[in-house]
């Protein structure tokens, strides 16, 4: 008994042994340089992989019922995002066909045979048969000790590499969404510069009618009338190049929902868009939500994994193996005890001489994990400028927008007195065409602003990664959620 009891504790102490191995190194994320606080607002912290929190539908946000069914569209109908969806289903697959060395292969087989013996076969016996039938039905079972963690470091890799495949589908969504709504931004911001510009054809129109009034009657020199017919010119120049861009526009729309662009449109219309206000004290966890900082780091997590596969290969590798079954010239006798068979044993495998093909890989998977660590530190790196670029951006085009909506005031009342002189001879065209093109240009100016300021919203979101909840309210909403599972679980 007590030698059992022996056995079996050394069992578990090996098992132990075993299950602890790994030459994989201790993972080192890279130091990244951070701040204190945004530069430009809000506090900022190195990023860890956080992107499973939920986004929710942050382009609701703009309050526009139409951009929401777009990105409905966009979400089920993408081609690239269906290919990162197959490409993160690809991983999962690769993870599981790693995960699947843990455990011990088993085999069945049965073969039916008849055959001829040569009558010339050398050791042929008087009493050996022509013909027999050759019947096995059997089976194997193997399996490899993972002693140096060569397999478990193999699943890690598999694991990690899927999870960077997940984020990777995660940030094809984000980015695919924020490319949308920037581009329906970009898209109405148009169909205002066209009704502005319809609403200047018209007002250079009745002023080109006044000026060749003015001309018929003796009043006015043929040089108004040739300014007035420029300006109108100019003004339908740009109105047509307006609406070529926005066909450009509409195209790049149908492209990103994965429709012909030959039979998609958009009713060009007046829509006013939302401009959400960011908090100012956007928390610094926010950061952590992108997918593309939690991608990194998880390849750098499987390249670190790799290096202990590519060490393992220094040392030997120990398998199991047993087979068994039942074998007979007779179907009549095929399970009976004298026709069973059987074998089990080990085989260990080291290899001696590779000619430094292991040291090469070592190094390899080691480059490997430098080159992800160098690129996680990078992603971070640029996720914190794009931030930056984004409240920056918001902040200095807010200012601009204000002054620039003041100059739209004052030169629409330089053009009110300057045609109001020029019909009273007060004042040359030439005061009029002036004003007039500062007029146009101050309100394009203005609305460029405001459409600027929406596009930075949008990109600060992106930088983000995707919305975000107020603290409270999402440990509020998580409780709720908890408090009714448990309900759910409770018996009825």
């Amino acid at each position: 008994m007590k030698k059992a009891n022996g056995i079996r504790w050394c069992a578990a102490a090996l098992a132990l042994l075993l299950g602890a191995c790994s030459l994989a190194p201790p993972l080192k994320t890279p130091v990244v340089p951070t701040a204190v606080a945004y530069k430009e607002l809000g506090p900022w912290t190195q990023a860890q992989p956080g992107d499973r929190l939920p986004r929710d539908s942050w382009w609701t946000l703009y309050d526009n019922a139409e951009l929401d069914q777009l990105q409905q569209r966009l979400i089920a109908g993408n081609p690239t995002l269906a290919a990162a969806l197959a490409n993160y289903a690809q991983a999962r697959a690769l993870s599981d066909q790693a995960r699947a060395g843990l455990f011990p292969t088993l085999s069945v087989g049965a073969d039916v045979e008849r055959a001829r013996e040569s009558l010339n076969d050398p050791l042929r016996g008087p009493t050996t048969p022509t013909y027999y039938n050759a019947n096995t039905l059997g089976g194997s079972v193997s399996y490899e000790l993972d002693l140096w963690g060569q397999i478990r470091n193999e699943v890690a890799a598999g694991q990690a590499n899927a999870a960077a495949a997940g984020a990777d589908l995660e940030n094809a969504r984000l980015s695919l969404i924020a490319q949308l709504a920037d581009d329906y931004i970009q898209l109405r911001s148009l169909d205002r510069d066209s009704a502005i510009l319809d609403e200047t054809v018209k007002t250079y129109t009745r002023a080109l009618n006044v000026t060749r009034q003015r001309h018929d009657a003796g009043i006015a020199p043929g040089l108004d009338v040739s300014q007035a017919q420029t300006q109108l010119n100019v003004a339908r120049s740009q109105a047509a190049q307006t609406l070529a861009q926005r066909a450009l526009m509409e195209h790049a729309i149908a492209a990103l929902l994965g429709v012909s662009a030959s039979t998609f449109s958009i009713n060009p219309q007046i829509v006013a868009i939302n401009l959400p206000q960011v908090p100012s004290g956007v928390p610094s966890t926010l950061l952590q939500r992108r997918p593309d900082i939690a991608a990194a780091q998880r390849r750098m997590i499987a390249a670190n994994a790799n290096i202990g596969v590519a060490r393992a290969a220094y040392f030997p590798t120990l398998t199991l193996g047993a087979q068994g079954g039942f074998e007979s010239g007779a179907f009549a006798n095929l399970l009976s005890a004298p026709s069973s068979f059987w074998a089990i044993g080990t085989n260990a495998l080291l290899t001696v001489f590779d000619g430094g093909l292991r040291r090469a890989q070592v190094a390899q998977a080691r480059a490997e994990f430098d080159a992800s660590a160098a690129n996680y530190r990078g992603t971070v790196v640029t996720a914190f400028q794009q931030v930056e670029d984004s409240l920056a951006t918001l902040n200095h085009y807010h200012d601009a927008a204000l002054e620039e909506k003041a100059a739209v005031d004052a030169a629409q009342r330089t053009l009110d007195l300057s045609m109001t002189l020029y019909v009273k001879g007060a004042t040359d065209y030439l005061t009029v065409v002036t004003s007039q093109t500062a007029a146009l240009q101050t309100q394009l100016d203005a609305l460029n602003l405001d459409t600027l300021q929406l596009r930075a919203s949008v990109d600060l979101i992106r930088a983000l990664g995707g919305g975000w909840q107020d603290p409270a309210a999402a440990q509020s909403g998580t409780a709720a959620q908890n408090g009714k599972a448990a309900n759910r679980q409770q018996p009825g």
